[in-house]
């Protein structure tokens, strides 16, 4: 990095499927988020095993679940899940992006969330959807970037850090509309 300030510093980053032995580093990274983030309303971490059974759960449906490796260091990871859990939710998915603290504003986000879109198209399904804290202008910016849409805010429905936080609904359609049914 000699000679270069950290905005201009571009890690080579790979995107990859996540496997087993990237969980406790997942788990640090989303523990970071819960204790400090805005964007996560779980009061305590999840252990390693919970996190295993997840992922597993989900690449059994044929969802993606990535990370970002910087050098064999995972800084970062993305996944979809099921929207809901009845059989008319079935092509709608529910997505997540967490990155390291320490790469945070290195366009980790902008890496990730497109290859969760192709992803997830490629897959099948139709719709996309995230829940992003109001306050979080950083996500909803990038979240509008790749297309997505406020759909709607529901008010006051998070209490952390000694406050209420809207939750704004964003999606983004995956197949054009001559694909539709």
């Amino acid at each position: 990095m000699q000679g270069r300030t950290m905005c201009e510093y571009v890690p080579k980053i790979i995107l990859r499927p996540s496997v087993d032995q990237d969980v406790p580093a997942m788990l640090d990274i989303y523990s970071y988020h819960i204790q400090h983030g805005i964007g996560d309303f779980k009061a305590e971490p999840l252990h390693v095993r919970e996190i295993k059974r997840r992922r597993k759960v989900m690449l059994k449906r044929r969802l993606p679940h990535m990370v970002a490796d910087h050098d064999g260091v995972v800084v970062g990871y993305a996944f979809a899940a099921p929207f809901r859990k009845r059989p008319a939710y079935r092509y709608t998915v529910e997505h997540s992006i967490y990155v390291h603290k320490d790469y945070l504003r290195q366009g980790l986000g902008r890496r990730l969330l497109p290859a969760l879109i192709q992803q997830c198209a490629e897959a099948g399904f139709h719709q996309m959807v995230a829940f992003i804290d109001s306050s979080n202008q950083p996500s909803l910016a990038l979240h509008e970037a790749f297309g997505f849409e406020r759909s709607g805010v529901l008010r006051e429905v998070g209490f952390k850090f000694g406050h209420w936080s809207d939750s704004v609904l964003v999606q983004r359609r995956l197949v054009p509309d001559d694909r539709l049914s």
